[in-house]
């Protein structure tokens, strides 16, 4: 079995469901320190995280990436248990070997072949992970880079391990990602029976038209690096369970990903102006989750199209879709970031699964990306 889908088995079997980490970092520090990492643990509010080192110098690459995984949902619906790792018909099956275990033990072992060959590489060579990424995020990346930059450090690239590829390794790589706002909306309205409704108020009537109004409000066009806006409603409560009581409350929550032509503050100006054209008694709160970053043509991604070029002979397409990622985090500090990874198809779904052979081949594209980037 290649070093590399042994390592993911590895970190597979872990129930690292976020914010736990059940040892997957630990067991990644061991190899890295084999290999002269230097390694910090920097746990932070119950979640783990992981800053190792390899050099002095700069320039400065990092390798970031998470151990959590998303829970499995019904374990009935799995052909094999999603943390003991299996593999049929050339595929491994399991939570996390897209997702981004994979990644991560691809990452190691390149990591390992590169120092191995080349211990007095110039720069330095680094790896940022942490066990909340999936989660909230609050004491993960961000917290991690904050303390770093406080201490001086700068990173001047970063190559993210999310599945990124759409149909086969390598054919698409992510240069930047959209930004994120969530919105929390409380509809006031007054309760009452079913039967005499004008004694109530139906926040669900009322709300309605207005949800209409936002969910076919043209945001913007997007532009030559991101598509347009987009506006989803991900929950939407009412009710008390009764079937002749109208409810006197209804509680949406929203997600806005969205490009460089607007800002948070512009939407929820927007936002605002719509539920106050409707004269709805509302409350709403906005949560900024991400700007949207764009990394520009430059030397990491002439790194990472070579990388990719040698390993499959095919240079990839440049993207920004998809949610967020941690690089929201990383690339307001100047550095260039990237996001690479496997095939996205199966992600966070029942069945789980990575080609196997492309766990070797990505490991190939990591170990290209160091030598293009700290070899002469």
């Amino acid at each position: 079995m290649l070093p590399v889908v042994r390592l993911t088995m590895d970190l597979m079997s872990r129930k690292s469901i976020t914010p736990l980490d059940e040892g997957c970092q630990a067991l990644m520090a061991d190899r890295l320190a084999d290999s002269g990492f230097g390694i910090r643990h920097m746990p932070i509010h119950g979640v783990s995280n992981l800053w190792a080192r390899h050099g002095t110098g700069s320039p400065l690459l990092v390798f970031a990436g998470h151990t959590d995984v998303v829970p499995t949902g019904a374990l009935a619906d799995w052909e094999s248990d999603p943390f003991e790792p299996e593999i049929r018909d050339g595929y491994l099956f399991g939570r996390g070997a897209a997702d981004m275990k994979g990644s991560l033990a691809a990452m190691v072992v390149a990591a390992e072949r590169f120092v191995s060959k080349h211990p007095s590489h110039q720069g330095s060579l680094a790896f940022l992970i942490t066990s909340d990424e999936e989660g909230d995020a609050y004491y993960g990346t961000e917290a991690v880079v904050k303390q770093l930059t406080a201490e001086g450090e700068v990173i001047d690239w970063a190559l993210i391990g999310e599945p990124s590829s759409s149909h086969i390794l390598g054919d698409t790589v992510k240069v930047g990602r959209r930004g994120s706002l969530l919105g929390r909306l409380r509809i006031k309205g007054k309760q009452g029976h079913v039967a005499y409704p004008d004694l109530a108020k139906n926040p669900v009537h009322l709300a309605a038209p207005a949800i209409l109004a936002l969910s076919i409000e043209h945001w913007d066009n997007g532009n030559d690096g991101f598509p347009p806006t987009s506006f989803q409603i991900s929950n939407f409560q009412s009710g008390t369970g009764a079937t002749n009581v109208i409810p006197g409350e209804a509680s949406v929550m929203f997600s806005f990903r969205f490009s460089t032509e607007v800002t948070a503050d512009t939407l929820e100006r927007r936002v605002r102006d719509i539920l106050d054209n409707h004269q709805l008694d509302y409350v709403l709160e906005m949560e900024l989750k991400g700007v949207p970053f764009l990394t520009e043509k430059g030397s990491l991604i002439r790194a990472v199209e070579d990388a990719v070029a040698t390993v499959v002979g095919k240079k990839p397409v440049l993207s920004t879709a998809g949610g967020t990622s941690d690089g929201r985090f990383i690339a307001p500090t100047g550095a260039q970031v990237v996001e690479l990874g496997p095939v996205n198809k199966t992600i966070h779904q029942v069945n789980e699964s990575v080609a196997v052979d492309s766990l070797d081949d990505l490991a190939k594209m990591y170990e290209g990306i160091m030598e293009n980037l700290l070899i002469d």
